[in-house]
Parts: C-alpha cells; sequence; structure tokens
C-alpha cells in the first residue's frame, strides 16, 4: 500500500506507457488481420487499408467499447486473492502489459498473426503465478485456449473452403461468369450483410445497452439484408458497373467479390476494436483506478476520456510502423489471394465468430482468419500453399502463452526490484 501512496503519479504514468505500447502491439500484428485479406487480393492498397483499419477501429472503440473495464476481465486469476496487496496486483497488471506488448512486437516483427487476448492472458498466468500461487490460476480456463488453436480454425477452414467451392462451381467455372455473378451477386450481397448484421450486434454493439433480443437482432440483420439484395440486384446491372468490366469477364466477376470482401473486413475491424482494444488500455484504467482509490480493487475501472485516444494512438503507430509484416503474411503469406478467394475467407470468418458467439466455443479471430485462408489454399491444392509459413504460425500461437508468462515473470521482478 505503501507503494501505492509513494508513487502513484510515477506509476500511472508508466503504465500509460506501457498501455502504448501495449497498443502499438495491437496494432502491428492484431489490427492488420482484418485487412490482410484485402491488401493480399489487390482490392486496397496498404495505405489505403491502414485508413480504413483506424477509421472503422477507432468507431468501435469509442461507439462500443463499453464504459466499464473491470480488473482482469479474463477469469484466469481472481482479483479478490490481492485485496490485502493492491500494490502486488498494480505491478503485476503493469507487467502483464509491457511483457504482452514486448511478445506482439516479436511476433510483428517476424509476421506471425498471433492473439492479443491469449498474450496477456498468458501474462496473467505468469504474474499470478509469482505471486498468488499456481493454485490462484484457473487452469481449467486455459483448455478453451488450448481447444481455439483447433477448433475454430477448423470450422473457418472447412466454410472458407465450402464457399469458394460453391462460388467456382457456379461462377468462375462457367460458360458466362459475369452473367453468372450478376445473377448470384445479390445474393452472395444479402447474406454478406446478414452475417455483417449479426457480427456489429453480437461482437461490436454488446455494450452500448441496445439489448435486443435474438429474434430483434434477426429480424433486423433479415431486413438490412433483403435490403441490401434489391440495391445490389440493380447495381450489378447498372451503366456504372458495366464499365468497370472493360478490364475483362474475370476482372468484372472479382470486381463484385472486392466490394463484398471490404465490407465485412471493415465488420470485422469495428468489432475488433469494440473487443480487443481494451486488452491494451483495461489495464491502464484498473491501475488508474486501483491507485487513485488508495488501493480499493473490488471497485470498477471506468474508461477516463484520455484513456482511448492513447490506446487509438498506440494502434495507429503500430499499423503504420510495422503493420504491413502481418497483412503480407495472411494477403499472400499462406497462399495467393484473388477478390473471391479474399471473400470467402473473411465470410468464413465472419460466420465463424457468429457460430461461436452463439454456441460459446472458444474463438480467437485471428486463428479463425487463418484457418479460412487456410481452407482456400486446401481448396486450390496442398501445392498451392506455403508449408514452411504454416508452420511457423502454429508454432507461434502455441508459444504466444508461455513467452506472455515468461517476459511478464522477468518484468514482474524488474519492477518489484525498483519500486520495492
Amino acid at each position: 500500500m505503501e507503494l501505492l501512496h509513494n508513487y502513484g503519479t510515477v506509476i500511472i504514468f508508466i503504465t500509460a506507457a506501457f498501455a502504448f505500447f501495449m497498443a502499438f502491439g495491437v496494432g502491428a500484428n492484431d489490427v492488420s488481420n482484418a485487412m490482410g485479406t484485402s491488401v493480399g487480393s489487390g482490392t486496397i492498397t496498404a495505405r489505403q487499408a491502414i485508413y480504413i483499419a483506424l477509421i472503422f477501429e477507432a468507431a468501435g472503440a469509442y461507439l462500443a467499447g463499453g464504459e466499464v473495464t473491470e480488473t482482469i476481465k479474463s477469469g484466469i486469476i481472481d482479483p479478490m486473492d490481492f485485496v490485502t496487496h493492491p500494490d502486488t496486483l498494480v505491478l503485476g497488471m503493469m507487467s502483464a502489459l509491457f511483457a504482452s506488448g514486448s511478445w506482439l512486437l516479436i511476433a510483428s516483427r517476424w509476421g506471425w498473426p498471433v492473439s492479443t487476448t491469449h498474450s496477456i492472458v498468458g501474462a496473467i498466468v505468469g504474474f499470478g503465478c509469482i505471486t498468488a500461487g499456481a493454485g490462484a490460476v484457473k487452469w481449467s480456463a486455459l483448455t478453451g485456449i488450448v481447444g481455439s488453436w483447433f477448433i475454430t480454425p477448423f470450422i473457418a477452414g472447412v466454410l472458407a473452403y465450402g464457399i469458394f467451392f460453391c462460388i467456382q462451381k457456379l461462377i468462375f467455372d462457367t460458360e458466362h461468369p459475369l452473367r453468372n455473378a450478376q445473377k448470384y451477386g445479390p445474393h452472395l450481397m444479402g447474406a454478406t450483410v446478414f452475417i455483417i448484421c449479426i457480427v456489429t450486434v453480437a461482437k461490436g454493439l454488446k455494450h452500448v445497452g441496445l439489448n435486443l433480443t435474438g429474434l430483434e437482432t434477426l429480424l433486423i440483420s433479415i431486413a438490412l439484408s433483403l435490403v441490401s439484395v434489391v440495391i445490389s440486384y440493380f447495381y450489378f446491372r447498372s451503366k456504372k458497373f458495366i464499365k468497370k468490366v472493360h478490364k475483362g469477364v474475370f476482372g468484372g466477376v472479382e470486381h463484385v467479390f472486392s466490394i463484398l470482401m471490404l465490407m465485412t473486413a471493415c465488420a470485422m475491424a469495428f468489432a475488433h476494436g469494440s473487443n480487443d482494444v481494451a486488452n491494451a488500455i483495461g489495464p491502464l484504467a484498473s491501475v488508474v483506478t486501483i491507485v487513485e482509490s488508495g488501493g480499493d480493487i473490488a471497485a470498477n475501472a471506468p474508461i477516463a476520456w484520455l484513456v482511448l485516444p492513447l490506446g487509438a494512438a498506440g494502434i495507429a503507430v503500430g499499423l503504420i510502423v510495422m503493420g504491413y509484416k502481418v497483412m503480407a503474411t495472411i494477403g499472400t503469406g499462406i497462399t495467393d489471394l484473388t477478390p473471391s478467394r479474399g471473400f470467402s475467407a473473411q465470410f468464413a470468418t465472419a460466420a465463424t465468430v457468429v457460430v461461436a458467439s452463439g454456441t460459446g466455443l472458444p474463438i480467437s479471430t485471428t486463428q479463425t482468419l487463418v484457418g479460412a485462408v487456410l481452407g482456400i489454399g486446401f481448396a486450390r491444392g496442398i501445392a498451392a500453399l506455403n508449408l514452411t509459413v504454416i508452420r511457423n504460425i502454429i508454432a507461434s500461437w502455441i508459444v504466444t502463452l508461455p513467452a506472455g508468462a515468461f517476459f511478464a515473470i522477468i518484468i514482474y521482478y524488474i519492477l518489484d526490484a525498483i519500486f520495492r
């Protein structure tokens, strides 16, 4: 407790710097995933992807980021174990932030798409073991994380394979691919809008207080989906669309999918901004609350107006400085993508998020998207996959938890030596 009184202001400033560092890692790694397929398929440039991602990530964080962030949301350890030692929890949260940011920086440097959530969970396990003891860690909660390495990527891969296979048979492998694209395009648009609505409500607007029931969400999604079908039906037959087909038949077909893919990518970026940005700013809000309340860790942590801009700034810098590396891995490193292939992967990812949210399956959006891209590669044949890149990605997933724990332990002892 003495530590909080003597160094409270210093601790807040250091934690803010660590939160910025963590947000930098989120921008360099996690945010890049949503736009990787769009860039890799040639739909947009890397510069355009950065602008779009920043807009929708910020919108998700501000509009649906939630008003309250608990001390430790993951349920990996119980904050009540630190009631008599709030200073220990503060140092632990600081070490978790810096440790997670360090691992994300390393992973981004090598272009490995890893899970931000898994990184900070590993860090929490690390400092929890050396402070409250291994018995205080809820090890059963980690089984869901291990399951997410296999379950959701597999589901997304199967879905992406099936979607791409259907697109090939119904459109590309026909005598009149453009005519069939105009025929099936509105239906694909309707399905895309339907999934986007579900994702946005389930993952992006759950903190706003709309309190929509499952039936209300379904009806709204269906209504917007039908509207999009009508609009796209006329657009795909308009003179404006026909003019864009002059580059060639398949160029026109791929233009249909580039529109669909970009819509899905924007929705996923919005959902990500409303959820995973809290991994960077949540611990900071918690530390500020604990310090200002004199060590009361039971109090909720309201997000101060300065915290969100700090997280947004860190994400922006990380995305601009290092985001291209993970974008390259997702977009071109695993397999070659076109707009139709990229759409299949993005749609499968969004659909898997809906399935997982509805059934309680453990999920990492990063790993789900990688699984979907793998499914596209398998649909084209095993030779279309870069097995070396895949091996490195899977290895980085497995290493993320222990790496976060390892860094957190080292950084905790360093901070403990400095402040005590």
